[in-house]
């Protein structure tokens, strides 16, 4: 699903959860800036989990680190489907392995 919205600047983000946390109505705050109520309150969430402050959810680190083993783990199972299929191939065509020549 493409995103409606490129995303916003990290700084934005932090001052606007800084004004949700100073008191501001999330509704006041869609109101007067862009982001929609549900985006405000996403962004509060994820500040208190890379603060501390809740633990039901991951912070940003281990977001990150989640994405970069699943693209990992996704290169990984590439090519050992790579591997399986040449092996095959190797296995089938008469001819296709160098024969090893003993000199001994």
């Amino acid at each position: 699903m493409p995103r409606s919205h490129p995303p916003y600047a990290a700084e934005y983000r932090r001052r606007i959860v800084e004004l949700a946390r100073a008191g501001r109505s999330l509704k006041e705050l869609a109101r007067e800036f862009e982001p929609s109520v549900e985006s405000i309150r996403q962004w509060v969430r994820q500040a208190q989990l890379d603060e501390g402050e809740r633990s039901d959810g991951l912070t940003s680190s281990e977001r990150e680190e989640l994405a970069r083993l699943r693209r990992e783990n996704r290169g990984l199972r590439e090519e050992r489907e790579i591997l399986s299929k040449a092996a095959a191939w190797f296995a089938k065509v008469p001819g296709a392995t160098p024969k090893r020549r003993s000199d001994s």
